[in-house]
């Protein structure tokens, strides 16, 4: 469903936040041309992790990239930056996730670039923004985390400061820079002048604390790690152990405890007073984990599942190559998807998330370094979008 058709990204961007950002939109349908410097082997991805699938190509780099064109060119050189800028009058968007002093001194800023379209949206990710005493400096993911007191929230407390696994600091930042620029391209087409959009790893990290950010700014106490996972004011919303595993079970409001007390044969300590209400249980947490444990450990995952998953919310904990072979996740929510590899041959890739009229977006394997350079400077992929 190319929902997003007619429209055009040009993208300067490596690794993950400009990648993630840029590939909704050619999953959506719009033509994004990734512009990569030959000389320096492209978008660094494609050179990162230990699985290759052939020169200049990765697992990871797919992982990022899917369903865009490749542009090899340099726009530090004179020609590169020519055919750069005959590229620009016929684009939505030029978006960048480079270090914040990078876009002025390389002229991909809306006063450089409105000169060649006035309805040009300039999307800019940098690590810690475009005007400020950190502008010249790198950053990524992991460091955000860090400083903006992720790893202070995060695994047991009094174990090392703790990272999230993934980088969802680089991923939110993606969908936020999306969102932000078709938001100004849609401006710019009905008022023909596009602009410059913003969005820092630094910033968007900030913003994800929420309400424990909010919380601290209001004088509520600095939310702490909690045990087993656990929620920091809901209980029991945690970490539980059964006799083969673990289990998450998620009471976020009253009625769900108590049909979990029913459910597991708990029902006396509804009235107890040590955990009547919200406030109680989490004053007494301690003792209502190791009565649950007592009760979840007389069986196995699998059948407490079976047991509770229409009575509370509730999820088994899985590794990764488990979490990928459920068969729910395969066959009935699709999120794996089969495309073909010029090398690999079929290589199977995450399913985009959305949805149109309940079908899946099409998903075509990320493109070789430089494949479309010619019929994109020639002018042949806007003569396609046109028709």
């Amino acid at each position: 469903m190319c929902v997003l058709d007619g429209i055009t990204l040009v993208s300067f961007e490596q690794f993950g936040a400009g990648p993630y950002a840029s590939m909704f939109f050619a999953a959506m349908g719009a033509t994004v041309i990734k512009v990569e410097v030959p000389a320096t082997g492209g978008d660094y991805a494609r050179h990162t992790g230990t699985d290759t699938l052939g020169e200049n190509d990765s697992l990871y780099f797919q992982a990022f990239n899917l369903n865009k064109k490749s542009v090899a060119l340099d726009i530090k050189s004179v020609q590169g930056r020519e055919d750069f800028d005959a590229l620009v009058p016929n684009c939505d968007a030029v978006i960048n996730n480079l270090r914040g002093s990078q876009p002025a001194k390389l002229g991909l800023e809306y006063k450089d670039l409105s000169k060649l379209n006035e309805r040009l949206v300039c999307g800019h990710i940098s690590a810690y923004g475009r005007e400020n005493s950190r502008k010249d400096w790198p950053g990524y993911d992991f460091l955000m985390q860090a400083e903006a007191g992720f790893m202070a929230l995060t695994g047991d407390p009094g174990a090392p400061p703790t990272r999230l696994g993934l980088s969802m600091v680089d991923y939110m930042t993606g969908m936020t820079l999306a969102f932000a620029v078709m938001g100004a391209i849609y401006r710019a087409r009905e008022s023909g002048e596009g602009c410059d959009i913003d969005v820092s790893l630094f910033d968007v990290a900030v913003h994800q604390l929420a309400y424990q950010g909010t919380w601290a700014l209001n004088g509520h106490s600095v939310t702490p790690r909690q045990p087993r996972s656990a929620h920091p004011s809901n209980v029991p919303c945690q970490l539980q152990k059964t006799a083969d595993g673990w289990i998450y079970i998620a009471c976020m409001h009253q009625k769900f405890w108590a049909i979990l007390a029913r459910a597991i044969g708990l029902e006396a300590l509804i009235e107890d007073p040590r955990f009547q209400s919200a406030d109680d249980r989490l004053k007494n947490r301690a003792v209502l984990t190791d009565l649950l444990d007592e009760c979840f450990q007389t069986d196995t995952t699998d059948t407490w599942l079976k047991h509770l998953a229409t009575k509370i919310p509730v999820a088994p904990i899985n590794e990764l190559d488990k979490a990928l072979s459920s068969p729910f996740l395969r066959d009935e929510a699709q999120m794996v998807t089969a495309i073909d590899h010029p090398n690999a041959g079929s290589l199977n890739v995450l399913s985009n998330p959305i949805r149109v009229n309940g079908k899946r977006l099409a998903l075509a394997a990320g493109p070789k370094l430089g494949a479309d350079t010619e019929s994109v400077l020639n002018g042949a992929w806007a003569k396609t979008a046109a028709e």
